[in-house]
């Protein structure tokens, strides 16, 4: 048999010796990040996205193993398990191969089938299956008894009948191959349930509705359940017109089990008994059973799709550009309430608040102006970090107004997004770190910190509230905590950290550390002051060798003894950096960015039995440009003036604007009226798009052309092409309906809330398919003030 790590070798197309050391080495308390960089002799430089996947495919084909080895000594104990079925259990791929041999043996409640096995119905059923020939009620005559709960033949007949249905339903070759046909071939269709048209409305698509269970986007298909939870939508899975069967006619379905049995029809007696025997354990035992497999099956695959998409932007949103550090003035806008204003230094920390009335119904624009200028004057304020929530544009006109009047202060204002920023002021960790702030100043700080470093200030907040994932809510938390973590720890690994600086939750996220370690580095440095080397951290408790080795090398110390801890190079690879040291003769200072120095040199030179290759060639870029951010140059959007609202827009304007989500069936964009609008993918780009992502990413800055507004239902409509031939109906690929998540709940780009919606064409057919892809939509404009 093969074994866990030739299959999967086999699926990722590498070595298998590459995947015995990365299992070797996730087995031994690696962490992928560690293994991805520092690991790469070991395992043929396997990448982070592949070991992401060979982690996940481990985890299922042990817990395959696993659920083997019970099955095996279940059976072995019934004292049923031959050669041939272990044989067949033990070549079992899948889970759902497994369950479909065990089910004739599996523990269960008291069935018709085993009443009349009971009652000594067994040979009639053999008997009727074997010799059709046979009249039915002739055969059952013999087992009428009165005693054994059998009053007569026709009681006889269902007895037998019910253990065929059984037999029928159980049989692991019949049952696998009718769920992967249905597969194939089915499809799923959905109708409104009477009488909520007018409550679904926003699943309008789907009222009547059917597509191939195999052509079924992710978001689509959480569409559909959304539906019919919310009961909307009545769903089913059939088949496709072609092979539907004629009235009164069985399907390929009942004609498979008739075969599968050598049943047919031939008009001898027992033919028609055996016919609807066939028919009834079709429709209330297999047909139920596999649809119910079919749904859980659709589920995994829309699960596993929304999960790539959040945690595809998640990653882009944590790796947008960092501002730097540079004092920052956060503006958290409102009205009523006022807008709370936090002003924080290069390192974040918070060192002045205020709130000012600017807006309704106060309209002290003023002295708001003056309180600003105060403040940004006192602390040298470089950047205006302005939350895009409710009054955003308005209190993005006061920061306008303030940079064009204190033109020496040389101020540079960005909207920022402030999605997550109320459940960060909320959180138990803002508790603790800002003490004495009140809540409602936290989501100011927070959004100025989020300009200065995106990375570090949103690993405070859960992955799930920051809002750029598509029904985020209808996912297993498990599977969605596991991979947004996982995307967590690879984006702050990739950056590194600097222990003098970094918060616990960052710091936590750093590989082989625990939040207590996080903690106990925090207390150590607080009572110590900075960190002077890497091996100072040795002394911080609980920060044992193990947790010290995954860690070292992704944990940088700027301004230290050693110019290395500053960089990527593993401490465990300082020899080799000794080494070239010795070979060109150059002090540490000289060699470090020394471009034409170490691209001139050979990394063989270097290489030994701990260090090869690809090591060497790693600590010769990274010693070229030491400590390097893989994130990109800060860049901001103008948002056009004049343009504040919804009811400016008008068709056929150009404008900048920012991604602040993407979705299967489009991006979602930040123009500066309060409402995200919609680039459908079929306007994303002058070519074909088969995934927005490939086009854009949250935090992309976009030049975008208005197609259509809709003000009565806050929908705007967008585009990215070059050409005039943007507004006519976007390409459909292969003919398939466009990307039309109705209903539920698409992207959220603020405030963990939803985004809102759009529609792109005025002529017709695309705008009303698009106006229900962004139903559920609505956008609220920010947190509630």
């Amino acid at each position: 048999m093969t074994s866990i790590t030739q299959r999967i070798a086999a699926e990722l197309g590498v070595g298998e010796g590459q995947v015995r050391a990365a299992v070797e080495l996730l087995d031994g308390g690696a962490t992928v990040p560690f293994i991805a960089r520092y690991r790469k002799e070991a395992t043929g430089a396997l990448d982070d996205a592949q070991l992401r996947g060979l982690e996940e495919r481990l985890g299922y084909l042990r817990e395959l193993e696993a659920r083997r080895t019970a099955i095996l000594d279940s059976v072995r104990e019934q004292g049923k398990l031959d050669a041939g079925l272990e044989a067949r259990i033990r070549q079992a791929d899948t889970k759902a191969r497994l369950e479909d041999l065990y089910l004739p043996f599996r523990q269960k409640r008291r069935t018709k089938a085993q009443t009349a096995r009971e009652a000594g119905l067994g040979p009639l059923a053999e008997t009727l299956l074997a010799r059709p020939e046979q009249a039915p009620e002739a055969a059952a005559r013999p087992f009428v008894d009165a005693g054994k709960g059998v009053a007569d033949a026709e009681a006889a007949l269902e007895g037998a009948r019910a253990i065929l249905i059984e037999r029928f339903s159980e049989d692991a070759e019949l049952v696998g191959s009718l769920r992967e046909t249905t597969w194939q071939r089915g499809r799923l269709g959905a109708a409104v349930r009477k009488g909520k048209e007018a409550a679904g409305e926003k699943f309008a698509d789907y009222f009547d509705f059917s597509e191939a269970l195999t052509k079924l986007p992710s978001h689509r298909i959480l569409a559909l359940f959304r539906g019919e939870k919310e009961e909307v939508l009545d769903l089913a899975i059939g088949d496709a017109p072609g092979d539907a069967p004629a009235p009164n006619q069985p399907g390929w379905q009942e004609l498979r089990i008739a075969k599968a049995f050598g049943i047919a029809e031939r008009g001898r007696p027992g033919d028609r008994f055996l016919a609807e025997t066939v028919r009834r354990a079709w429709r209330t035992k297999l047909k139920p059973a596999l649809d119910t497999d079919l749904r859980a099956r659709l589920w995994a695959v829309a699960e596993a799709g929304a999960v790539k998409v959040f945690a595809g932007n998640l990653r882009d949103l944590l790796l947008a550009a960092p501002a730097g550090p540079r004092p920052t003035l956060g503006l958290d806008p409102g009205y009523r309430t006022g807008v709370k204003v936090a002003v924080v230094d290069a390192t974040g920390k918070v060192v002045a608040t205020d709130t000012i009335y600017p807006h309704e119904p106060r309209r002290d624009w003023n002295g708001a102006l003056v309180s600003l200028a105060r403040l940004c004057r006192t602390h040298r304020v470089e950047l205006i970090a302005i939350g895009n929530g409710t009054a955003s544009r308005e209190t993005d006109r006061l920061a306008a107004e303030l940079v064009a009047k204190q033109p020496d202060l040389r101020l540079t204002k960005v909207m920022v997004s402030e999605a997550g920023a109320s459940v960060y002021s909320a959180s138990a960790y803002a508790s603790a770190e800002l003490p004495g702030l009140d809540v409602t100043l936290r989501g100011a700080v927070s959004i100025a910190r989020r300009l200065q470093d995106p990375l570090a200030e949103l690993v405070k907040i859960e992955p799930r509230a920051i809002g750029v994932g598509q029904y985020q809510h209808d996912l297993a938390e498990g599977k969605l905590a596991r991979s947004l973590d996982a995307v967590v720890e690879d984006c702050v690994n990739g950056v590194g950290v600097d222990v003098n600086t970094a918060s616990p939750p960052l710091l936590a996220r750093v590989s082989g550390l625990t939040e207590r370690v996080a903690g106990n580095i925090v207390v150590h440095r607080d009572a110590n002051g900075p960190f002077r080397s890497r091996s100072g951290l040795k002394k911080v408790a609980g920060l044992g060798p193990k947790a010290y080795e995954l860690a070292a090398g992704f944990l940088r110390i700027r301004g230290g003894d050693d110019p290395l801890d500053a960089s990527g190079v593993h401490p465990e690879a300082y020899p080799v950096v000794r080494k070239i040291l010795s070979a060109t003769g150059q002090p540490i200072e000289a060699l470090i960015g020394n471009g034409a120095l170490l691209r001139g040199l050979d990394p063989k030179r270097f290489t030994d039995a701990s260090f090869g290759l690809p090591t060497v060639t790693d600590i010769l870029a990274e010693l070229e440009k030491p400590g390097r951010d893989p994130r990109p140059a800060f860049r901001t959007a103008t948002f056009q003036e004049g343009v504040e609202t919804i009811r400016d827009l008008k068709p056929g304007l150009r404008l900048e604007g920012v991604v602040t989500n993407v979705a299967a069936f489009g991006a979602f964009v930040d123009i500066g009226v309060h409402q995200d609008g919609l680039v459908h993918i079929s306007m994303l780009a002058d070519r074909f798009v088969k995934d927005p992502r490939e086009v854009v990413k949250p935090g992309d800055v976009v030049q975008v052309r208005v197609l259509e507004v809709d003000v009565a239902r806050k929908r705007i409509a967008l585009s990215m092409r070059s050409d005039d031939g943007a507004a006519r109906p976007g390409r459909r690929e292969e003919g398939r309906r466009e990307e039309r998540p109705a209903g539920g709940q698409p992207p959220a780009s603020r405030a963990g809330g939803p985004s809102p919606q759009a529609r792109p064409e005025p002529e017709g057919a695309l705008a009303e398919a698009l106006r229900r892809a962004a139903a559920g939509n609505r956008g609220s404009g920010g947190r509630d003030r």
